[in-house]
């Protein structure tokens, strides 16, 4: 009785879990995979964390170009020696106290903005840098995405494979059943149904692959319970060249980080030049430098010195203000200054080659991605065109080898064309949407 009831009440659960709907996996389509690989991509965040610290120079440049503030709070002890100056010469009492504000401006400053705009083109760059980045991972989600639906075409194929080995297995077998066929084209039926199974493994492996390298790339978490919008057979129009080379010098983001670079080193030659003018500084200072923490000392012998013999003042003024204007004229440096100069003017010519060869390999790109894009879109209807030959060639073989009129060899050679034909098509769809990738990853569009 007790045994009933608890397959009763198994039974009642599994139903209730049976009915409860299970969540479904994840579709990602393309736009998605790009947006979570901008959102979880390690390598733009770090792209873009180098452009907020290249931010962050920029406002401390403009801030050192602006008068600062300090307060300045000291005592300073002298070891006594029977007069109120103390041992030390440079100590006007036994204590010194110093509480003041101090203000500090390098008036030439105020006109040499060439520490802010080089740090603003240092910022220029990396953001330059950071759309490289984005973009490149952009490039490798794409590759990503359509590897996986190539992937499981591919595995949809070899399953096809695996259903027509099998169908030609069963009439090998019957046929030798009946007298109709050796043993021999038995053997080679299984020997072909055999390996369209290992087909079929291999793809399924090749498929979790693609499948994890995309995963790493769109997910905070390896995550796998998700499947793609297969459009690999949407295969878009390439567009004409010259549009392409257009977009391609307006938008391209590792021409754009070589003309910011080229930016960034001539302001350099500016800001290494300023070592050889002359530093102007004004410092103004407001509070107490005495030797008695008070505004006023009641006691001028207190002080440790006045102006007046025998220390006859009634009191002294201990809080007050005092400026100081300070020109510093560089004469001789053995030869650092020109070497900082020297420095950034090969800097700056090392950035003119940079700007150059990027200039050279955007057209070199521009030019390979699109003459790749144009073969693989001009082989993809033939492609196509073979794989439906092939299905046809294997039909007619199939009903030839029925008739008696064909080969065991003749029937698997067809199946293994068709085989072929059907991955070369899903390869050629492929090898398209890569290079559209790449071309238009080179525009800008992407």
């Amino acid at each position: 009785m007790i045994v009933s009831w608890l397959f009763l009440a198994a039974s009642t659960a599994g139903a209730r879990q049976a009915e409860s709907p299970q969540p479904s996996a994840l579709t990602i389509d393309l736009q998605e995979a790009l947006r979570r690989a901008r959102q979880y991509g390690a390598q733009i965040e770090s792209a873009n964390i180098t452009a907020e610290l290249t931010k962050e120079d920029r406002v401390q440049a403009r801030a050192a170009a602006l008068p600062s503030v300090n307060g300045l709070n000291q005592f300073i002890y002298t070891e006594g020696n029977g007069t109120p100056s103390g041992v030390f010469v440079a100590n006007d009492g036994v204590h010194v106290y110093n509480e003041q504000l101090q203000a500090h401006e390098e008036l030439l400053a105020l006109v040499r903005r060439g520490e802010i705009r080089l740090a603003a083109a240092a910022e220029a760059v990396a953001r330059a840098k950071a759309d490289v980045t984005a973009r490149g991972l952009n490039a490798t989600v794409i590759q990503d995405y359509y590897a996986i639906a190539s992937a499981q075409r591919k595995n949809a194929n070899a399953r096809a494979s695996v259903a027509e080995a099998q169908k030609f297995l069963d009439i090998t077998q019957k046929q030798e059943r009946g007298g109709e066929a050796a043993h021999a084209d038995v053997i080679k039926a299984q020997l072909q149904a055999e390996q369209r199974k290992r087909d079929v493994q291999d793809a399924e492996l090749a498929s979790a692959k693609a499948k994890i390298a995309l995963a790493v790339l769109i997910f905070p978490r390896l995550n796998l319970d998700y499947s793609i919008v297969d459009d690999l057979s949407n295969v878009a129009a390439l567009p004409p060249l010259p549009e392409s080379a257009a977009q391609a010098g307006a938008n391209n983001a590792e021409v754009r980080a070589a003309h910011a670079g080229v930016t960034e080193a001539r302001l350099g030659v500016s800001v290494a030049r300023y070592a050889y003018l002359p530093s102007f500084g004004l410092d103004v200072f407001y509070g107490i430098d005495a030797n008695q923490f008070a505004a006023t000392s009641t006691s001028a012998e207190d002080t440790g010195r006045s102006t007046l013999p025998h220390f006859e003042v009634p009191y002294r003024q201990n809080l007050g203000y005092v400026a100081q204007a300070t020109l510093n004229i560089p004469l001789w440096s053995w030869g650092s200054i020109h070497s900082k100069v020297k420095q950034a003017e090969l800097k700056q010519r090392q950035a003119e080659l940079d700007l150059t060869l990027a200039q050279k390999q955007l057209d070199a790109d521009l030019a390979a991605d699109y003459r790749e894009a144009q073969s693989a879109l001009s082989q993809v209807q033939s492609l196509r065109t073979s794989s439906d030959l092939s299905a046809e060639n294997l039909r007619l073989t199939l009903l030839r080898y029925q008739a008696g009129e064909a080969t065991a060899f003749e029937v698997v050679d067809a199946q293994s064309t068709l085989s072929q034909a059907r991955n070369a098509y899903d390869d050629g769809l492929l090898r398209y949407r890569t290079a559209l990738a790449n071309l238009q990853t080179l525009t800008g569009n992407y």
